[in-house]
């Protein structure tokens, strides 16, 4: 506004000399009676750039910018209209309902008298594009798909790696004490039942362990059969030269509660009661960054150990890959050659500071294992407790993991197991099962989901497996419908329109329903040994003892991952097998597994309000 008063000044005085140099101007008009304003001439079209910049004008030619997103309390996401199985629906409400009890804060704004179904509908007005979820609170875990049936004709071969990991139990085991049931994908069957003991053979002479298989009458499903293949590992390991043994401690803020850090080093108290004097202990710490507190000390210097231990506080961020990489370099530089060498992580798995990806961590503990080092995972916590990054973590680094939820569980595993969680008798042990067509019409794994493998990955050397511990045992089910069984739930296919199939297969019959075959390594040893054996076709009228006690351990843990493949298995019937199968029962484990069944299956009871649509 100032440059156009200026410039219309400006005109003027120029007018005014023009007048009085001589120049001809005519003469003004009278003024008018009434003042009309007249606007200024408009201004000069200046060449120079502006000092205020112009408002932003977009190009014809550039694109309009997309529009953003809505906000979720704006938008409703429909859900699918794919008609739902029973147990995925019952699935999904679960979830649903997992979500609404994780978010107190919109739980408060809902009037607590409502009943649970009416608190369901409030809290959709909330946040109505909420869907099921694969994590519990910020708890994170696999994504778990079950196997499914699969034909001999079509796919002979079924390979998986052995997996002696128990921490699926305990985590279980927590939710249901705590009166709530557990996700579907914190279920993993092989590890719910691999937690207990069966009653099978010792490994003999040099063998590191002895394989055990029985074909036996399907428990819950009439004209069916099931496979039960068991490892025993040798329980009398060969005299180690010592053991060196590397604690890495998570004492980050995230592990202040009681059930973290301070059961942490409770159980850390019992390991040492079980190591021998010349056993080399270090601790390894890490928060915001990480730092050893331990030098490699001795186990008879006990009093200088627990002293380390209880100094220990948590607070800060979590450094996980920091303290993960400095606890490999204090194995490395202290190891021992023949002897047990193991970084001991005890962690909830919630890293945050540094390389935190799965990918990340998952390479740099695999670039460790082939310096001879292991390492065992122990869990702790809940809440924030990150399942999938450690079980992926003791996988890859030729370890095992634990979940500790209580001391007693820390006594089992620092106790009475400590030679399987210790000591390595055999490292990538993978299984193969070739089932023969002429007595197999399709069959299924029972869990071993995330453990499955490539056919081709049996015979390659380089290919990672899991490793198996002194005493260990491993327990593998297979749901068998025989040639002529007249069982068409399991799934079948339309014939096929563009290819005719044959009219007939000679199948060989030689009596053998399938073989199994084992590859396994020494643990100081690159190249694989085989095994195999054969089991007959011939089905016993009923499984046993150990059969039925894992088969209804499966059963169980299927009823908690509502899978669509038990039909109508009811907790009757489990609990009936569990009561009979109970057999001795030294420190109650079968006894707590009993009570976990009955307060599942009230815990289940009370969805009813929750499932109706």
């Amino acid at each position: 506004m100032k440059s156009k008063i200026s410039i219309l000044v400006l005109c003027c005085l120029l007018t005014q000399c023009k007048v009085q140099e001589g120049d001809s101007m005519p003469a003004p008009p009278p003024p008018p009676s009434r003042t009309i304003p007249v606007p200024p001439p408009p201004p000069p079209v200046s060449e120079e750039i502006p000092i205020s910049p112009p408002r932003t004008q977009q190009s014809p030619a550039a694109p309009p910018p997309p529009p953003p997103p809505p906000h979720h309390d704006q938008a409703y996401i429909k859900p699918s209209e794919k008609r739902l199985s029973k147990g995925e629906r019952l699935l999904q409400d679960r979830r649903e309902i997992y979500e609404e009890e994780a978010v107190e804060d919109i739980e408060l704004s809902i009037d607590p008298t409502l009943s649970g179904l009416d608190r369901k509908k409030e809290y959709r007005k909330y946040h109505p594009e909420r869907r099921p979820m694969r994590s519990y609170h910020s708890e994170q875990y696999a994504s778990l798909v079950e196997n499914k049936f699969q034909s001999p004709i079509q796919e002979a071969l079924s390979t998986f790696s052995i997996d002696v990991d128990k921490a699926a139990y305990s985590n279980v085991r927590r939710f249901i004490t705590q009166h709530q049931l557990p996700p579907a994908d914190a279920v993993r069957l092989e590890e719910m039942i691999n937690f207990f003991q069966y009653d099978f053979p010792d490994a003999r002479g040099n063998e590191a362990f002895a394989i055990d298989t029985e074909y036996g009458a399907h428990p819950w499903l009439d004209g069916a059969g099931m496979l039960r293949v068991s490892l025993q590992g040798k329980k009398d390991i060969d005299q180690y030269e010592g053991s060196n043994l590397v604690f890495l401690l998570d004492v980050s803020g995230s592990m202040s509660a009681a059930n973290k850090l301070p059961l942490l080093k409770k159980s850390f108290h019992l390991l040492l009661d079980q190591l021998d004097e010349d056993d080399m202990v270090s601790i390894v710490v890490y928060a915001g960054a990480a730092g050893t507190v331990l030098e490699p000390t001795p186990a008879k210097e006990r009093t200088k150990i627990l002293q380390s231990l209880r100094q220990l506080k948590s607070g800060g961020s979590t450094a996980g890959a920091e303290g993960i990489q400095l606890a490999y370099d204090l194995a490395k530089e202290h190891f021992i050659k023949g002897g047990n060498n193991r970084v001991i992580l005890a962690t909830d798995g919630d890293f945050n500071v540094g390389p935190s990806s799965n990918d990340a961590l998952e390479g740099l503990i695999e670039s460790k294992r082939d310096d001879g080092i292991f390492l065992t995972v122990l869990g702790f916590g809940m809440g924030n407790y990150k399942d999938q990054r450690l079980e992926t973590l003791a996988d890859k680094g030729n370890g095992n993991y634990a979940y500790i939820d209580q001391i007693r569980e820390a006594q089992k595993v620092f106790g009475r197991e400590l030679s399987s969680t210790l000591f390595t008798i055999a490292k990538d042990v993978k299984i193969q099962i070739e089932f023969n067509p002429a007595y197999v019409k399709s069959y299924r794994l029972v869990g071993y989901e995330n453990r499955l493998l490539n056919k081709e990955d049996f015979n390659n050397d380089k290919k990672d497996a899991g490793e198996l511990g002194a005493g260990h045992q491993v327990t593998a089910l297979y749901e068998i419908i025989p040639v002529g069984a007249d069982i068409s739930w399991a799934g079948n296919v339309d014939p096929l329109k563009y290819q005719q199939e044959p009219k007939s297969i000679d199948f060989v019959k030689n009596g053998e329903m399938c073989t199994v075959k084992l590859r396994y390594k020494e643990p100081d040893e690159n190249k694989s040994k085989y095994q195999d054996l054969t089991v007959s076709s011939k089905m016993q009228d009923a499984l046993s003892a150990n059969g039925s006690l894992a088969a209804a351990i499966a059963a169980w843990g299927m009823k908690l991952r509502m899978s669509d493949h038990l039909q109508d298995h009811d907790y009757d019937q489990i609990l009936k097998v569990l009561r009979q199968h109970k057999g001795d029962d030294p420190y109650g484990y079968r006894a707590e597994l009993i009570t976990l069944v009955e307060s599942s299956e009230l815990l289940q009871m009370t969805m009813s309000e929750y499932s109706t649509r």
